[in-house]
């Protein structure tokens, strides 16, 4: 699906697959409100700030359809501007939305034996593993100490003796990092580790992973052939 939303040129196909995205997410039993909001936050709306520009006729000329002054300059929205806005910000819309929903729906793990299968190396896709399972615990130690030191210090503190309690954070933060790489690590060899993850939960294609394989396929050619037959 991301692949068709960076291939496809018709804003039509563009709202057929959020659609389709939200459908997906209704069928996962997902809140939508709660996917809403994770797919509308920041990352929509700073394509839309960015895509403003895009409507007016300094940057993208073309067929007026709405005129107004604005201290004096007259600034003119142009149809080739509104449907490149427009476009743009669907595809963000509909790309961040396909991957907060693959992200909900999908366990890390899951993720990680995928990139393996597409022939990512190795080294890369457990690094990626052991980032996304331990920037919590380092979210938590960080936390920790700041409370620590609020309650000892309070919130009010000279810049220097700022900059030495910023200096000793760093300083722990990257002590600790260092200690529990080496203690994670012996405790992997110690397991028999010898290079390759292994995943608990041993994936397995059925019936059903077969369909909807067969659905994608047969979605995918039916949004190539609009994408080629549709005009804009």
């Amino acid at each position: 699906f991301l692949m068709q939303i960076l291939l496809t040129k018709n804003l039509f196909i563009l709202l057929c697959l959020y659609a389709l995205c939200l459908l997906l997410a209704l069928c996962s039993k997902i809140k939508m409100g709660f996917f809403l909001k994770r797919t509308w936050i920041f990352i929509p709306l700073f394509s839309l700030l960015i895509a403003i520009p895009a409507l007016f006729n300094v940057v993208t000329p073309g067929h007026p359809l709405v005129d107004f002054k604005i201290v004096g300059i007259k600034l003119i929205i142009t149809r080739q501007g509104l449907f490149g806005a427009l476009f743009f910000i669907m595809r963000v819309l509909t790309s961040v939305s396909f991957a907060v929903l693959l992200s909900i729906t999908t366990k890390h793990f899951e993720l990680l034996k995928v990139l393996r299968v597409f022939g990512i190396p190795q080294v890369f896709v457990m690094t990626l593993g052991m980032c996304y399972r331990y920037i919590y615990l380092f979210v938590e130690i960080i936390e920790n100490v700041y409370l620590a030191i609020k309650s000892r210090v309070g919130t009010k503190v000279h810049y220097k003796r700022g900059q030495h309690i910023v200096a000793w954070n760093i300083a722990y933060l990257w002590n600790r990092s260092y200690q529990l790489n080496e203690a994670v690590y012996k405790a992997m060899l110690s397991r028999g580790y010898r290079g390759e993850p292994v995943v608990m939960d041993d994936f397995k294609i059925t019936a059903k992973d077969g369909l909807w394989l067969c659905f994608v396929v047969i979605l995918s050619a039916a949004m190539i052939y609009l994408n080629y037959r549709l005009k804009i």
